[in-house]
């Protein structure tokens, strides 16, 4: 019977951080192995019992037969020595062990600085005595060495037995030799002693000492192990202090106990670096050279569960067979007292020991992929920076990809299986990145794509790590187990790799935490015939040695290859920098963030600008306005309708009801309407006198934007309309004059008024009939055939003026019948309809030279106006209309003036805060309305200079660490 230990796998090599290379395996076969003084002695390092040489009958048996007895006491000697050599040396190795252990402790004179200076001189802070008394004492050393008495008890039977038979003492010595020759390399289950054929016998008595033969021997092997079991308990316990003590030092210098600026990690450093180089796109061909570990692989093939193994904690989202990771993630792992994340634009530290706040993180990570992705493609070249912390992480930062497919499924966009290569060849191709590729061992190695697509970015494998998946499911369903053999030795794929892992990342249940993963890896490679059968090696299997090798591997291409990239920067920085001088000597650099700002104030400048526009400034312009806008409406529904009325009572009448009807409907729409273009002519007009002040053209197409969109989202207060047009009617509704200016003024602006319109009518008249004889003569100009019909038609209808200067505005069928057929006789076929086009045209200049006559008596008529025209044939009504438009235009003004001065005018500055504000919060579309060769150069010279002072403090902080 054999006695089975377990170790657990991951306290194997604790120290050990070499990459095993299949290339270096025999390159000198007479030297002979290395043997770390770090390596634990454990069952997985040791070789196979040899089976006892079988004895047979012959010559050579009478001649060992007579010396038997003086080897036998040699081998006596020699266990003696064995044993006493073994409990010196278990001494000896467990004080190396923890002096090794003590040099692993954090240099204290490293924080000495953290600690203030009256805690030094207080003892009780530190207890040296307590710290000694962790220490293992003489007493506990005593107790791990091996038992003496039941030593002594095994040599006084190995002694009863030089008294026994000559078989049973042959086999015997075959049995003690059997021991004598597996001294250090023997397995942890001791093996089955054949009998000799000349120890087989009939008798009882030889085969009960046969049997307890056996079974002291196993016990003394048991007790070998039960004393390394001891060993490994005191490294496992020495281990947990000072991970204890690792992170009381991170806790004092996280919580902040003293009033000193604490300095950003070095992995920290080196992710803020790598994070501003990704938003980096240089013209001078200055590509992002800086090593990150890639983690690249088949879908579903177990890439995202390595990466949680290697961070400690379940932190992507998961789906069964689908794809979930759609945009790259960095990843930036180190060391802290608390196991946290947090996003590299946020605030928020999600705690990775709660399952509410990994279910959040998970949730969040989802909804920025699928954010990052744009309508109709499946994946996203978008990175997404999380930075994770804990004890015992390694430093390091890792970017998973998404998985690599074969077919575009329902569901994808058509260049899904593109853009996934695409990605993975941009992050690939950087010559100093390490390539984790990840392979899924429970599928046959020829339906892996991402084994071709690794050899063609890195063919030599200087920077490929490969890692072999899901190794509980290959063992269980390859028939020949030696296949992952040859994978892990690079014999079966055509790749070549730096280093090959083997690794169990559970049992396939999403709700699996990551201490039962790491309890069910360690359990499958203890019980493992990879390991047992050496088709693996110990420092190739479980996640911890792969991020151990990870780790080391980055930090040392960071080392080869940081300084570097940091020459380049500089000589990309004095490129930009002459181009600078050379184009824009005279000029600050300011980059888009900074031109922004500066074409913000000069907006706001001018929006307050029209706080000191003049109350009188801003009526005269909304009267002037607003009497354009309701002129045409005035005239011609409202005067020319009333004017043609018999006598005063009518048209007072026809006045106040037409009044009525534009005051309820139009009038304080037009009103408001006039006030907000006013608004914004007076707005572009300040933004336009501000530009010709040395005003930088690069902001025009943001100062438009910003004010298209400020228009667009400015309201004008509805409740002032309801107020407006009750103004607007009273002021209709009042006929006093009160004196002779406002009547003389009345009378002007009606005079105005007509003239204005009795021009307009001129000209439209002058266009329907062409040329006079003086344009005919002296501009050489001939009218058109239908200008000389509306010609002949308009002397006709002169004619008729004439007979009927009191005519109405209309013209009566009969008369239109006559007008046409005296122009049919001089030979003028004419329309109808162009017959009262024209009428109404004539009528209107008539109307209106009439208007102005009576507009000249009306001078003199204030006197009879305050008579209310009693006993006068002179009747001034249409001069009491348009003083009452005029005071309504003027009442409005002031009431529009209010409203902008003290409401308007500050809700459109409020509107253009909040405009800038969006847009300041919007790269895109800075970039779009900032634009320009200055632009990009300035913002160029901004990211290299902060590349490069970064990457020098990162080298600093480098060679510090060293």
């Amino acid at each position: 019977m054999g006695v089975k230990f377990r170790v657990p796998l991951q306290k194997l090599h604790p120290l050990s951080r070499a990459i095993h290379h299949r290339y270096s395996a025999n390159n000198n076969p007479q030297r002979p192995p290395h043997c770390s003084a770090a390596r634990h002695y454990t069952s997985l390092s040791r070789l196979p019992m040899r089976p006892p040489k079988s004895r047979s009958g012959g010559h050579g048996y009478q001649q060992h037969r007579s010396f038997w007895v003086a080897r036998l006491a040699a081998r006596l000697l020699k266990l003696r020595y064995i044993l006493l050599g073994s409990a010196v040396g278990g001494g000896y190795t467990a004080k190396k062990t923890y002096d090794e252990w003590k040099d692993m402790f954090p240099d204290m004179s490293q924080y000495t600085w953290i600690v203030p200076d009256f805690v030094w001189e207080l003892s009780e802070n530190f207890d040296l005595d307590k710290l000694a008394s962790a220490l293992p004492e003489l007493e506990e050393i005593a107790k791990l060495l091996p038992d003496m008495e039941k030593i002594g008890e095994n040599f006084t039977f190995l002694k009863s037995l030089l008294s026994s038979g000559l078989g049973s003492e042959v086999n015997g010595a075959s049995g003690l030799r059997l021991l004598l020759e597996t001294t250090g390399e023997s397995t942890l289950r001791a093996t089955d002693i054949p009998p000799t054929s000349a120890a087989m016998s009939d008798s009882s008595d030889k085969q009960f000492k046969k049997s307890s033969d056996k079974e002291k021997v196993d016990q003394l092997q048991e007790e070998l192990l039960r004393t390394q079991l001891k060993y490994q308990r005191l490294l496992e316990r020495l281990e947990k202090e000072n991970k204890e003590l690792k992170k009381v030092v991170l806790q004092k210098d996280d919580k902040g106990i003293h009033q000193r600026k604490v300095k950003k990690s070095l992995i920290d450093l080196y992710s803020e670096v790598l994070d501003i180089l990704s938003d980096y796109d240089s013209n001078y061909n200055t590509q992002d050279h800086l090593p990150r570990v890639v983690v690249v692989g088949d879908q579903s093939a177990g890439k995202t569960s390595v990466l949680e193994m290697i961070a400690q904690a379940r932190i992507f989202p998961r789906g069964s067979g689908e794809m979930m990771t759609r945009s790259p993630v960095k990843v930036t792992l180190s060391e802290g007292p608390h196991h946290v994340a947090m996003f590299k634009d946020s605030t928020r530290e999600f705690d990775l020991g709660k399952e509410e706040d990994l279910a959040a993180l998970r949730h969040e990570i989802e909804l920025r992929m699928r954010k990052s992705v744009k309508e109709g493609q499946t994946v996203s070249p978008e990175t997404i920076s999380l930075s994770v912390k804990g004890p015992g992480i390694q430093r390091m930062v890792l970017v998973d990809l998404p998985g690599v497919i074969s077919t575009v499924t329902t569901g994808m966009s058509a260049d899904t299986k593109e853009t996934i290569f695409s990605i993975s060849k941009a992050y690939m191709q950087n010559p100093n990145a390490i390539i984790l590729c990840i392979q899924d061992g429970s599928v046959d190695a020829e339906r892996s794509i991402v084994t071709d697509l690794v050899s063609q970015m890195d063919p030599q494998g200087k920077r490929t790590i490969f890692v072999l998946t899901k190794v509980d499911l290959a063992e269980k369903n390859l028939a020949s187990p030696s296949r992952i053999q040859q994978i892990v030795e690079g014999k079966l794929f055509p790749m070549k790799a730096l280093g090959y892992f083997a690794v169990v990342t559970g049992k396939g249940s999403s709700n699996e935490s990551i201490d039962s993963i790491k309890d069910y890896e360690e359990d499958f490679f203890q019980s493992s015939r990879l390991l047992r059968d050496g088709m693996l090696k110990a420092h190739q299997v479980t996640t911890k040695n792969l991020s151990l090798a990870v780790s080391d591997c980055f930090w040392k291409m960071v080392r080869e290859s940081v300084e570097q990239q940091a020459d380049a920067f500089k000589a990309s920085r004095f490129n930009l920098e002459t181009e600078w001088k050379n184009n824009y000597p005279r000029l600050r650099e300011l980059d888009r963030n900074e031109l922004y700002e500066k074409a913000k104030n000069e907006i706001l400048d001018e929006v307050i600008s029209l706080s000191q526009v003049t109350p009188q400034h801003w009526e005269s312009i909304l009267q002037k306005k607003l009497w354009e806008r309701v002129s045409t409406h005035v005239i011609e529904n409202i005067y020319l309708p009333a004017a043609q009325t018999m006598n005063s009572g009518t048209f007072n009448t026809t006045v106040d009801i037409k009044l009525k009807q534009w005051t309820d409907k139009q009038l304080p729409h037009k009103a408001l309407e006039v006030a907000w273009e006013t608004l914004q002519e007076e707005f572009a007009r300040f933004m336009a006198e501000y530009k010709g002040k040395d005003q930088d053209d690069i902001f025009d197409k943001l100062k438009e934007a910003v004010k298209d969109e400020s228009v667009k989202r400015h309201k004008w207060n509805e409740r002032a309309m309801d107020s407006l047009r009750v103004i607007q009617h009273n002021a209709l509704e009042d006929r006093s004059i009160t004196d002779k200016p406002q009547w003389d003024a009345a009378i002007q602006f009606m005079e105005e008024t007509l003239q204005a319109r009795l021009k307009d009518t001129d000209s439209v008249i002058a266009d329907m009939v062409g040329p006079d004889w003086k344009q005919r003569w002296f501009s050489w100009k001939n009218r058109t055939p239908e200008q000389h019909i509306r010609n002949e038609t308009k002397n006709e209808l002169e004619r008729l003026l004439k007979l009927h200067e009191d005519h109405t505005a209309y013209l009566a069928n009969d008369e239109v019948t006559t007008v046409r057929k005296n122009l049919e006789g001089r030979g003028v076929e004419v329309d109808p309809i162009l017959i009262k086009d024209t009428w109404h045209q004539l009528y209107r200049r008539h109307f209106l030279q009439k208007a102005l006559l009576h507009c000249n008596l009306c001078r003199r008529g204030f006197y009879y106006y305050q008579r209310h025209f009693v006993d006068s044939e002179l009747e001034c009504n249409d001069v009491v209309l348009f003083w009452r438009i005029q005071r309504m235009l003027a009442i409005t003004a002031n009431t529009l003036r209010q409203q902008l001065t003290n409401t308007e005018v500050r809700r459109l500055e409020k509107n253009v805060k909040e405009v800038l504000e969006d847009f300041g919060e919007d790269t895109e579309k800075k970039v779009q309305l900032i634009t320009g060769r200055r632009v990009q150069l300035a913002e160029d010279l901004k990211k290299v200079r902060e590349i490069q002072e970064k990457l020098e403090a990162f080298i600093e902080a480098l060679h510090k660490e060293k």
